[in-house]
């Protein structure tokens, strides 16, 4: 007798395995939030799950679009398909309705999209995993499957309200935190991710991510995402006065990089960097002085800045007291 094609074993036997262990295979079932703050000009996304890199699936977003944040059972052309509808000038909702009328597999979908002008949707299938469901009010949505109650929720709403006023990421972490406290995904902890975009706020301005963050694989993914996310929100307001130095807005600079060294005293291992630049805007903008207090301070924390600083030519004729 003839043997089949290895190709034909391998092709039956995935078949048979998707149709019998379908239930069982890993999708992300989680909680995120989307939100977007028309004033500031960002939109962003925070999600956490018992899942391997969340982050690779679930956020999406683009600066002056919206975000959106796709899970459980995950279909992650949602993502793109969803703001491109957005840029057309489709309401979350209405975006939301055209991808799930044409998926076959809607019942098991859970999504959050949110508007770059706040506009908000949230939608769970019928077919998700309990706990699962979402609430949404104007610039965010929250939404959670396989959680351990619909307080996670709840939590994660009120948390990112009572924030108003407060940078984007932060009140994204603090929702994503207060669900987490709330019990979160029932099955545990394993991975988180932060996203938020703004028009030309990535380093040097060639791009629109301002703060990307990903724990793919942590036993406490909140506190290793607070780590880094501390870092981000120095990084971001690093990039936004170095990107002005370079297009010699140096008023502009100066005002961004000294808000930058303020964060930079509380965040382990960039303030000496930090001060270096701020000497730099600094004497671009006339203060020698201040930049000569910023260049020793940076030196005495890092000694291997003096060098750099000798042959600098941003720093050129500013001399050492």
């Amino acid at each position: 007798m003839t043997r089949p094609a290895r190709s034909s074993i391998l092709a039956a036997t995935f078949v048979a395995a998707a149709l019998s262990a379908h239930a069982a295979q890993p999708h992300p079932s989680t909680f995120s939030i989307v939100a977007a703050d028309p004033e500031a000009g960002e939109v962003g996304v925070a999600v956490a799950s018992r899942f391997f890199a969340v982050g690779t699936v679930v956020p999406h977003a683009e600066a002056g679009v919206g975000a959106v944040a796709t899970q459980s059972f995950a279909n992650t052309t949602y993502g793109p398909r969803g703001l491109a509808l957005l840029e057309r000038g489709l309401t979350p909702g209405e975006a939301i309705d055209v991808l799930t009328r044409a998926d076959e597999g809607r019942e098991q979908r859970q999504v959050g999209m949110v508007a770059a002008d706040g506009k908000s949707a949230t939608y769970s299938g019928p077919g998700c995993n309990a706990w699962a469901g979402g609430r949404s009010g104007p610039g965010y949505a929250v939404q959670g499957n396989i959680l351990t109650g619909e307080e996670v929720v709840a939590a994660m709403e009120r948390a990112f309200l009572a924030g108003a006023g407060e940078p984007l990421a932060e009140r994204l972490f603090a929702a994503l935190a207060a669900g987490d406290a709330a019990g979160g995904d029932k099955r545990g902890r394993q991975s988180a991710a932060l996203l938020v975009v703004r028009a030309g706020a990535g380093y040097g301005g060639f791009t629109d991510r301002a703060i990307d963050l990903r724990v793919d694989d942590h036993p406490d993914p909140f506190g290793e995402l607070e780590r880094l996310l501390g870092l981000a929100l120095v990084n971001d307001l690093w990039n936004r006065g170095w990107t002005a130095f370079t297009e010699e807005r140096f008023a502009e600079a100066l005002r961004w990089q000294e808000q930058t060294a303020v964060r930079a005293e509380t965040t382990p291992g960039m303030l000496p960097e930090v001060l270096y630049d701020l000497a730099v805007i600094r004497w671009a903008n006339g203060d020698g002085e201040g930049a000569r207090k910023a260049l020793a301070r940076a030196v005495e924390l890092n000694p291997n800045l003096a060098e750099q600083a000798k042959g600098d030519p941003d720093l050129e004729g500013l001399e050492p007291r």
